[in-house]
Parts: structure tokens; C-alpha cells; sequence
């Protein structure tokens, strides 16, 4: 678009005003998708920010959002930024005292929650958050007898900028109007794999400018389709869900629920696909495991498939150009037999391309996906980058490269191997912590904390973080997120913690993939009741040590783990031991397991 508006509520408007009944957002109503078109998302923003400014919202206060993915919280998220105040979103996963940390930490003024299991986590902690003035709830399921003075209606909250609305046509003009490219635009807490949440503060400018970029890389028009489930408090969902979103008018999909995301995917069929590592593990051990069901006709006509797809895969990798007849027609021929009906299933007919990113993913996963049609692209970027800085496109990647940095954006090595990032997107540091955001913000570059190398053609390699690499006893550096990600291609692994920071060799600390591990159990008829039974149990332990052996097959000597413990529980976000992303804490998992560990290391 020309003359391109520099913030998320001019941008926001331009949208509206080019294509007022095209459909924006969908969402399911008792089992029937509902369309919301341009000019319903923005009158709803539009009475929501009216309506918190007659409420005494400033520019520059913050305001906290809790709730799942659905047109509710995207209207409150553009109905705060055009009011001139800055969005903070919360995980509907937090616990009570981590939302109190968020709200008082950000002095958020109004409080957006979804229903009433969100309401009671500011209910029971109520006078421990003094800067909330009013609580807006958009679910009353269960709430229709509640009252309280603190606590008001979404609907009356509409009625109210309405009203505001008929009286002076002309406000909310004035309020988007007044919000500068430099102004706050979201706070996003990081999750905090130590410590407490960060609080990164992003600019309107910082978020409007990765959209852009990231285009110029892998193109994306208005006809895009997306499906939106990763936690839109996440800058990651916040991209593509929101930012990207209004800056091209494609239409966002929002799942029913976490345990619909497949069937929805089905519904959907979207143009353009976007998740963590852990939903592709999950999509490839699925598969593998499905097909091990198969007939005996089927399982061979699939692993004939599934090789002339990786030979062809390959060779597209190797060398980005047209793949000779030998390869291309036995690949035409299983996508037509096998992989077609296959992608149909999942809900891929349409996918254009689809992005890993937000954490390492390991390169077997990507070459398995790509070998049955996925257009699967890697890229890598953080919070205090505004999403993204490099990417992989269609006609440029390499497996274990995250693509080449995005135009625009500069990228260089440190000296001890630290990725630095200087950009338009690079964020304005940490809300009250002026200590911690000189750390990373040095003479216009950001420290990213990550360790990585360039190549001679400019693609990016993700050695591991900083913090994480293992300098064993004999003084070999090791980075344990590769093999991490081996161990993980296995289907019956979910999660893999490796040790040995000054021991004499790497351990493992290993969590099973419980849904397939059970069907591998009752397949070979192994007794268990419970996850703790399945992890202690003797043929289970031996299906791991097989997996172990085979991953060391594929690493030098130094790399190979050579004890493991098998975790007497999953992981869980409430405990302590991952994100809401699904990152595993390190030090507070090797914390809490301390003595599992040193009995790996003693005599």
C-alpha cells in the first residue's frame, strides 16, 4: 500500500476503508463457522477505545488481555492501540499469582479476562492489584448473578463507546491520530525459562515493520487463509494473527480449542501454516506411527513413497533447481498414490508454506515434512526482534540453517559466536529494568544470547544458546539442543534434557511421548496403568536405550549420551518445568531432578 500508515491504528483503518465487507476473522458458534467482515472487527475496536478513554485510559497505560484465541481478544488488543494505549497479553495458563505479577508489574489499568475462571484468578488476588480500576469480562457463562462494582460487561462496554460514538463522531479519529510510530504499541512478557517474565516493549513502528520484511521473503497477499492457535499473547501468533494480518487483509481462523486444532485444520485447509517445533514432531510421529496400522499393502506402498519423496527432496535442497525426470516422476507419482490424500487429511490441500520457528526443531523432522509435499521453511527470531529475523524462503534453504536475515536487517558474529541484530524491529528494551535492557542493547545492536555461525552463501546456524552450551571435563563444547533434537525425532520421545556441563560425559534426562509409548505398550501387550508404570517398566526402558543407540550412531564420540533416566512424570507448565511454549526450564528441571542426575555419575 502506498504512503503505508507508521502505526497499528492508522494501518488498522486504511485496512478497513480498502475493504470494508471483506471477511477478517472466523470463529465457530455452536458447531457453524461465523464470518466477522473488516467494518464489524473495527466498530467493536472503535467503541472499545471510546470507551476505555472515557474511562480515563492515557496514552501510554497499559492494559492486560486473558483469554483463548477469538475475535474478543483481538478487538480488545485494537481497541487498546488505538485509544493510544499498549496491550498486554497474559497466558490463559498462568496462575493466579504470575497474572498478578504481569498486572502490577505493567500497572495495568483495565483488565480484559474471557469468563470466570480467568475472573477468580483476579478475584482471589484482587487487593494485591491496586492499579486495576475496571475488570471487562466477554464470556458471563456462569457469572449471570455475579455482580460486583470493579467488574463490567464486554457488551456494555460496547454499548458505551457507542454511545460515545453518536455523541462526537469525530474522537476516534483524534485518538488514532495522536498515536506516534515511536509510542508503545505491546508489552510482551517472555516466558522465562529463568527468573520472572521480561517485559519487551515493542513499538508500533518495531511490530509494523517485520510484516513487511518478512513478505519480501515469502510473499503473502489478501486471499491467505490462516488457522490461529499458538497463544496470541506470544509474539509469535501476534505476528501473524495480528500485524501481518491487517497489513494484508488476509482472513485469520480461530480454533474452537486446543483439542480441535486438527479437526479445524481439516475445516480450513489453510494457505499459509505457522507452529512450533513440538505441533511438527508431533504431526511427523502421528504419521509414522499410523502407517506402522497400515495394511501390509499400504505400509510398502507408503515407504516407497515416502523414499522417492526424500530423494526428490533432497536433491531440491542440494541444488534448488528442477529436479531430472528420474526423480520427478516416481515423486509425481507418490503424491498422486500417497501423499495428496495424505496432505488432504491433515489439512494441508492448500498450504502454500508453512514456518517452524520460536525454538530448534531438528533438520529430519523438516526433510521428512518437505518429502511428502510440505513446503516447510524455517526461520528465526525472539521477542526483542518483533518475531522474526531470518527466513528460510522457497527457493532458498538449507536444512540446519534458519535462512538468510531478512532485507533490511543486519546480522553478525561476535567473537565468541553470539549472534547480534541491529533493526527497524529490534525492541526499545525492558519495561522498568534499564539494567537489564543495556545488557543486550549495546551501540544499536542486540545481544541475542544466542550462539551461531554464518555460511559462504549467508544462511544462519543456530548453534544453541549461550547459556546452554556444555563444556564437559575434558574441555570439548558441546551443544545439547542438537542432540536434543535427534533424540526427539523419535516418536516415542517428547522431551530430551541433556547434561554434562564439566563431567566426564553427557546424560540425558528423558520424557516419553505418552500417547504413542501407550500404543507401542499395548501393541507388544507390556501391563501398565499409569505414566509413571510405562516409564519405569523394563521393555520400555529397553524401546529407549534402542533409541538412544541409534541416535549415537549418528554423533561424533563426544556427543554420545551414554546414561539416561527416563522422568517419572510429564511436564507440566504449573510445575515449573516448561513454558507456555513448551520450552523446557534447563536449570530448573536439572534443579528438581538433582539426585536423579548424580546417580547417573556415580561410580
Amino acid at each position: 500500500m502506498n504512503n503505508s500508515p507508521t502505526t497499528v491504528p492508522a494501518l488498522f483503518r486504511q485496512r478497513v476503508q480498502a475493504s470494508p465487507d471483506r471477511v477478517a476473522l472466523r470463529f465457530k458458534d455452536y458447531g457453524v463457522w461465523r464470518d466477522v467482515s473488516w467494518e464489524e472487527y473495527y466498530r467493536n475496536a472503535r467503541r472499545i477505545a471510546l470507551a476505555l478513554n472515557d474511562m480515563g485510559l492515557q496514552p501510554g497505560d497499559c492494559v492486560a488481555i486473558i483469554g483463548e484465541n477469538m475475535p474478543e481478544w483481538v478487538f480488545a488488543d485494537l481497541g487498546i492501540q488505538s485509544a493510544g494505549g499498549v496491550s498486554v497479553g497474559i497466558y490463559t495458563t498462568n496462575a493466579a499469582k504470575q497474572v498478578k505479577y504481569i498486572v502490577n508489574h505493567s500497572e495495568a489499568k483495565f483488565f480484559f479476562v474471557e469468563n470466570e475462571e480467568q475472573l477468580d484468578k483476579w478475584l482471589v488476588l484482587r487487593d494485591e492489584m491496586p492499579t486495576i480500576e475496571k475488570v471487562i469480562v466477554w464470556d458471563r457463562t456462569g457469572l449471570r448473578d455475579f455482580t460486583d462494582e470493579q467488574v463490567l460487561d464486554f457488551q456494555d462496554l460496547l454499548d458505551t463507546g457507542a454511545a460515545i460514538e453518536e455523541k462526537n463522531p469525530e474522537k476516534f479519529d483524534q485518538l488514532v491520530d495522536a498515536v506516534k510510530a515511536d509510542d508503545l504499541a505491546v508489552l510482551i512478557y517472555t516466558s522465562g525459562t529463568t527468573g520472572p517474565p521480561k517485559g519487551a516493549m515493542l513499538s508500533h513502528e518495531n511490530v509494523l515493520w517485520v510484516p513487511q520484511a518478512a513478505a519480501k521473503a515469502n510473499p503473502i497477499t489478501a486471499n491467505e487463509s490462516l488457522l490461529s492457535f499458538l497463544p496470541l499473547c506470544h509474539i509469535y501468533e501476534r505476528v501473524f494473527g495480528v500485524f501481518a494480518h491487517i497489513t494484508f487483509g488476509y482472513t485469520t481462523n480461530f480454533v474452537e480449542s486446543l483439542d480441535t486444532i486438527s479437526y479445524n485444520m481439516r475445516e480450513v485447509s489453510p494457505t499459509i501454516g505457522y507452529a512450533v517445533p513440538r505441533i511438527w514432531e508431533k504431526y511427523h510421529s502421528q504419521i509414522e506411527l499410523r502407517m506402522e496400522d497400515a495394511t501390509w499393502l499400504k505400509r510398502r506402498l507408503y515407504r516407497w513413497a515416502l523414499k522417492a519423496g526424500e530423494r526428490y527432496a533432497d536433491f531440491q535442497i542440494a541444488h534448488q533447481k528442477t529436479s531430472p525426470l528420474s526423480l520427478a516422476i516416481p515423486n509425481r507419482l507418490a503424491d498422486w498414490l500417497i501423499f495428496r490424500k495424505l496432505r488432504d487429511r491433515l489439512g494441508f490441500r492448500r498450504m502454500n508454506y508453512a514456518y517452524t520457528g520460536a525454538a530448534p526443531i531438528a533438520p529430519d523432522v523438516l526433510r521428512f515434512l518437505r518429502s511428502f509435499g510440505l513446503n516447510i521453511l524455517e526461520g528465526y527470531g525472539q521477542t526483542e526482534t518483533s518475531g522474526i529475523s531470518t527466513a528460510s524462503t522457497s527457493t532458498s534453504f538449507k536444512l540446519g540453517t534458519v535462512g538468510k536475515p531478512l532485507e533490511g536487517l543486519e546480522l553478525k558474529i561476535a567473537d565468541d559466536g553470539e549472534i547480534l541484530v541491529r533493526s527497524p524491529g529490534v525492541f526499545k528494551g525492558y519495561y522498568k529494568d534499564p539494567d537489564g535492557s543495556a545488557a543486550v542493547l549495546r551501540n544499536g545492536w542486540l545481544h541475542t544470547g544466542d550462539v551461531g555461525e554464518i555460511d559462504d552463501d549467508g544462511f544462519v546456524k543456530i548453534v544453541d544458546r549461550k547459556k546452554d552450551i556444555i563444556i564437559t571435563a575434558g574441555g570439548k563444547n558441546i551443544a545439547p539442543q542438537f542432540i536434543e533434537n535427534q533424540l526427539k525425532f523419535s516418536p516415542y520421545i517428547n522431551d530430551a534434557v541433556v547434561i554434562g556441563d564439566r563431567r566426564k560425559f553427557l546424560s540425558a534426562l528423558i520424557v516419553l511421548d505418552e500417547d504413542n509409548v501407550s500404543k507401542y505398550a499395548q501393541d507388544h501387550k507390556i501391563p501398565f496403568a499409569t505414566y509413571t508404570e510405562l516409564a519405569t517398566s523394563p521393555d520400555i526402558i529397553k524401546l529407549i536405550v534402542g533409541v538412544v543407540d541409534a541416535t549415537n550412531n549418528k554423533l561424533s564420540r563426544v556427543e554420545n549420551v551414554r546414561k539416561f533416566r527416563i522422568l517419572p512424570k510429564k511436564l507440566y507448565e504449573e510445575d515449573g518445568d516448561v513454558t507456555p511454549t513448551m520450552k523446557v526450564k534447563r536449570k530448573s528441571l536439572q534443579k528438581t531432578y538433582q539426585d536423579l542426575i548424580e546417580s547417573m555419575y556415580q561410580a
